[in-house]
């Protein structure tokens, strides 16, 4: 794995410079390795991918 893989440009303006006032309105991008799909959805629709039993580590 090179480091080199984790430089990308993103434009100043989507880049946070402090959380948001509403925390889970904040953005959250969803990546489904079997689809091969992305999905842009808030952070409050995180529960949404959770199975019975699932943990989630912080």
């Amino acid at each position: 794995m090179k480091l080199s893989n984790f430089n990308f440009k993103l434009p100043e303006e989507l880049l946070a410079e402090y959380p948001s006032e509403h925390r889970d309105e904040a953005r959250l991008m969803v990546l489904d390795r079997k689809k091969q799909t992305i999905e842009h959805k808030l952070f409050k629709d995180l529960i949404d991918y959770f199975d019975e039993g699932d943990v989630m580590i912080l």
